[in-house]
This record gives C-alpha cells, structure tokens and sequence, in this order.
C-alpha cells in the first residue's frame, strides 16, 4: 500500500501523512462498528509477550481464518499499553471494546460475539475495583482516564514496526516545522518549553542544547540514553517498543538545532525488542530519507546507529556511557570539562535520555506556550511513572506535573493490594528516597521532591505495604547500588561495601548501638566525595528511611525485634495454647520436626530446630500460630 521510497521535501511530508491517515482511521471510539472492516490490536510489549500474547494473536488469526473472515479483519500488534497487571490486553475497533487478561481460549468467543454478532464479551472487561463495574473501552478505565498521555499517546495506539503508522498520527511533522523554523528558533522553542531532562537530575534540555550549539569544534554528536537500570524502571523500554520513531525524531530535531551530525542510541543488550523495533524504525526513516544526506530536501545531514550496552548501570552516567561507546570499560571521568564541550572522542556532545527526546516532537508540533498548559512554572509538562510493588494496577503512568502522590496510587493505580495500609513509596530508582504516608499529598515535581529529601530520578515508584521492612528494603536497593559500584573513585567502592556490611548486620538482628551514626556518616561522605552521581546517590534510601522510618532501625538494634515481621532473623515463631486444639497438623508438615506436644494438647514449637520457614502458619485450620 506504502512504499518505502525517499521523501525530497516537508511538503512530499506532509502529503504522505494525509494519505497514511486511513491506516487508523477506525481507531476512534465514536465510530461504530460496521461489517466492511476491522482492526484488533494486541499489545506486544515485552510485559504481555511474556503473558502470552503471541499465543492469543495465532489463535485470534485461526479463528478469523476459520470464520472466512482474513479480508474483514486485521491483526495488529502494538506496543506496551501500559496497563501490565491485566495483559494480555485486546482492543476492538471500530468501537474501542477492551478485553483483560485475554487467553487462547478466548479467541474464538471474541471474533464471534465482537466481529460477527456486534457484540461484547463482558467477562473478558475490565472491572474497576473502585466500584466492581465494568469498563467496557479503554477509555472507561480510570488508570487510562486519570492520566494524561503525551508521550505516551502512540503507545498501544499503532504499529511500532511501521513508520507510516507513526507519520498518521502526525509524526516527523515537529522536525519538518524545526527545518522550517531554523535552527535558532528551534532551539528557542525548547528553552521556552522549559523541558526538563527526564533521565533524572532535571537539567533544562534547552540549555544542554544550547551550551553545545555554541562550540565551534566538529564533529558534534546526538545521543540517546536508553541503558535503563533502575530496579522497576520500564518507561523508556516500552517507549522504544511501542513508538520508537518519536525518539528519532527527537534526536533529529535536537541534531538539527545544535549542529550534531552523528548520533548514537545507547541501548542494554537486555532490551532485545526494544533493539529490534528501533533497528526497524530507523532502517525505514533511513529508507524514506529521514536519516543520512540531505535530508527532505535540505543540506542537513544526520546518521545515526544503535549501540548495545552490556548491561551495566554506572553507564547510565553520561561520561561513563560515552566511553562505552568509544570501546573502553565504562566509567565516568572527572567533569570539567563538561561534554557539551568535549564528550564522545572529545567533541562537543549532547546526552538526553529516551522520554526527554520522544517529548521533542511534540514540543515543536504544538509549540512551547501549549506543552506549559501541563505541569507546573518551573517542571512543565508530564511525567512518566513505571509504578510496581504493592498495588492493584501496576504499570506505566503519565500525568501533569505537580499533582499528588496520593492520586498515582490510589486514584489511578486503585490503591493497596488486598486492602493493606500504605506504608512507603521509594521514587526515583534505586538511588531515590522512601518518602511515608504523611507526605502522600505533596506535589510530584522536581523541586518539591528535592524538598522532601527525594528525586524525581528516571521515574521508578515501588509502593510497599506495612508488611515491609524499610530497613530490608534500605539494604536490597544498596545490595543493587554497591553491585553496579565501576570502583574507580573510594568513597563509593569502599562506603557502599561498608554501608551494606551494617545494614546486613542489622536485619541479621546482629546491629549494635553506634551502627545507625557510622551508616550516617559513610553516607554523608559519598555524597559529598563520589566522582558521580551513582556514588553520591546510592546512599539516598538509607538515608530517607532513617529520617522517616528511624525507630524500625532502632527496634532492630535495640530490641532485637522487626516490627515488619519480614527480617527472618528477627522472626519468633510461637504457638497460642487458648487457641491450639492439638490436632498435630503443623507437627506433622513441619520440615525439621520442630514442633512438639500430643494430640488434643496444645502443641510448643522449639526455637533452636525452628527454620522459620512459615509451614506451620500456612497449615493451621486455627489461626493459633504467630510470628513477630
């Protein structure tokens, strides 16, 4: 229907969108179904790949083949939707009618009732647990519907694999403005967006740009940091997966505004789909002219390749990132000078990460006065949020900046699982803070969260119930940080080491009085000595949870005891003798013979022999066995 054939102007552009369009035109709620065409999108993004998704699309594609109906309807596969607790996810159009949890079993009953019979398949919609009722859209679902999807508007919308999906939804039209527009205005439009740096520290994108823009030594380079390794952290995979061409549209325009003629997306190996969509996307700009020579037309010349990185996350850090592209061990140098100034093969370079530039286009489509309509003065726009742990919805959330923390968990992601009390949110990765329920209805911006002693970090939420230990959860993130520790600089190899020995101690029910002052001190000196920031941040949830969560520390220390109930160290198992009917269920499931006691007496656990494996909880018909 398309060919990929080399576009010579904006103008041959923007008459390739128009007649692109009709590829999703029936992707709208308001149209109605009708017999002459459908559409059924799957998500494929890794999350409901690993769910089965495949399997569902050769049973929908049998079923369609069996009904006769291959010329009636179409297969797509899409990106990541976002909404992982409940994929594999099917979407219906016309009509928009959104199935959950969908299975191969359930192909057959969906082309039938929903293609054929015009009807829905209520089982197969989703059921808000605000009220129980169904949803039968997308658009019904408040996860959806809470949010504001900007960068995330494709995801789940088009086929990832095909560029003229993309160009339909408007895509490469921001760059085809920034050609027009000149490099001096563009880069204008991005200062004036305000647009701040999403991998993390916040720093205003216009101004990286424009610090790069001014240096006369060429080559410049264009990069993408797509090496996510948060613990959690899934924002810019599924962007890669389900809307790769608004990343390189991005970097076009940010080549185009600061002089940059070469680029790299530096992308963890760990990502395979993610590679592989975005070496589709990229074959097909480059075949339709969007990347090489002259491109549309014009003297501007950008090339651009992937290089796969091997997985480690101090490359996340800019210099250290740049140096893995160069060939060497990935490790940051000292800055001065910046990269703006000497960065990849010490020439000028520019650095932003993966949601920074799919945000781009947008940006220069739209115009800087109407990307501010969202978020706040100084941290316009949206955010992404990959939000897991201790909730009913998990999965990716985009919303204005400043809103509360309390509406992320609770009103879109439909709160605690299995109705339990909020306890924490660790924000911002492994290098972020816990921040406690007292603090839930603080805005989510850059500087209210650098006020609460948090970050906004790349946007990883991990949501904890009160059946969590934050001094647990302290020593797990630290056990990941003093991992990815590259051991260049002492402060961060040797006080990482330090700090985890303690807290290992500590839940180990080993802590000692002075423990809680010397893990405050070796945090103070990373942070103020580490040569980057993976050193000067990894201390960030100890620190956090000392400052909220202090007396869980010291009632590991002092009374020996976790309040949690989760440090197995700690744990006590005992057995209430009112409520024990000697039935000899736990004596005869206990693993190491460590329960004792005749039938039809109350039975006594001995604690040298106790593994505290919980067997015995898990057994009892009473409820006469405890731990704490």
């Amino acid at each position: 229907m398309f060919e990929l054939k080399r576009l010579t102007s904006p103008a041959a552009l923007a008459k390739l969108q128009a007649k692109a369009q009709e590829l999703i035109s029936l992707r709208h709620y308001d149209r109605k179904p009708n017999e002459a065409k459908h559409q059924i999108l799957i998500c494929g993004g890794t999350g409901c790949q690993s769910s089965g998704c495949g399997a569902v699309k050769d049973a929908l594609q049998a079923s369609i083949d069996a009904h006769g109906l291959h010329d009636k309807v179409d297969i797509i596969v899409t990106g990541c939707h976002g909404f992982c607790e409940v994929g594999p996810l099917v979407i219906c159009y016309p009509g928009g009618l959104f199935y959950v949890r969908v299975t191969p079993k359930d192909a057959d009953e969906i082309i039938v009732s929903t293609i054929i019979e015009g009807k829905a398949v209520e089982r197969l919609h989703f059921k808000d647990e605000h009220d129980n009722a169904p949803r039968p859209s997308y658009r019904d679902v408040l996860f959806y519907n809470l949010q504001k999807r900007v960068v995330l508007h494709n995801c789940g919308r088009i086929d990832p694999e095909n560029i003229f999906e993309f160009i339909a939804t408007g895509g490469y039209q921001g760059f085809a403005k920034a050609l027009t527009m000149g490099r001096q205005a563009t880069l204008d439009e991005v200062l004036k967006s305000g647009l701040r740096g999403r991998g993390g520290a916040g720093f205003p994108t216009g101004m990286k740009w424009k610090f790069m823009a001014s240096e006369p030594a060429e080559p410049k380079y264009m990069l993408c940091n797509a090496d996510e390794g948060d613990p959690g952290a899934f924002m810019d995979r599924s962007i890669l997966e389900g809307d790769p061409n608004a990343v390189i549209e991005g970097m076009l325009i940010g080549a185009w505004a600061t002089g940059a003629t070469e680029g790299y997306v530096y992308v963890r190996a760990e990502y395979p789909l993610a590679i592989k969509r975005l070496g589709i996307a990229l074959a097909q700009a480059e075949a339709l002219g969007l990347i090489g020579d002259n491109i549309l037309g014009t003297d501007f010349s950008f090339h651009l390749k992937i290089k796969q990185g091997a997985g480690a996350f101090v490359c996340g850090e800019e210099t250290a990132l740049m140096r893995s592209i160069e060939g060497k061990r990935g490790m940051p140098r000292v800055r001065p000078p910046f990269p703006a100034k000497q960065g990849l093969w010490e020439k000028p370079t520019v650095l932003n990460n993966v949601e920074t530039l799919a945000t781009i286009g947008h940006i220069i489509k739209v115009g800087a006065e109407e990307y501010r309509q969202d978020g706040t003065e100084k941290s316009p726009g949206t955010k992404i949020f990959a939000v897991t742990g201790k909730v009913n919805n998990t999965g990716l959330v985009e919303i204005p900046m400043g809103v509360s923390m309390r509406h992320i968990i609770f009103d879109i992601c439909g709160g605690i699982k299995d109705n339990k009390k909020f306890k924490a949110v660790q924000i911002g990765g492994p290098s972020g803070a816990c921040l406690p329920k007292e603090l839930l209805d603080n805005p989510v911006d850059y500087d209210s969260l650098t006020a609460a002693g948090a970050m906004m970090g790349s946007g990883g939420l991990v949501v904890v119930d009160q059946e969590t230990c934050m001094v647990d959860l302290a020593r797990f993130f630290l056990t990941f940080t003093q991992a990815e520790s590259c051991g260049k600089c002492t402060p961060c190899r040797e006080g990482s080491k330090r700090m985890l020995e303690i807290l290992e101690r500590i839940c180990e029910g080993n802590g000692k009085q002075g423990d809680i002052e010397e893990l405050e001190r070796l945090a103070t000196t990373m942070r103020t000595s580490s040569l980057c920031a993976l050193g000067q941040t990894a201390p960030n949830p100890v620190l956090s949870t000392l400052r909220f969560f202090r007396s869980e520390y010291e009632a590991h220390i002092v009374d020996k005891h976790c309040p949690a109930g989760a440090c197995t160290s700690l744990l006590q198992y005992k057995i209430d003798a009112t409520k024990c009917k000697g039935c000899t269920l736990c004596a005869r499931n206990c693993p190491v013979n460590a329960i004792i006691g005749k039938v039809k007496e109350a039975h006594l656990i001995d604690t040298n022999k106790c593994i505290k494996c919980g067997t015995c909880i898990d057994k009892c018909k009473f409820g006469a066995i405890s731990r704490g």
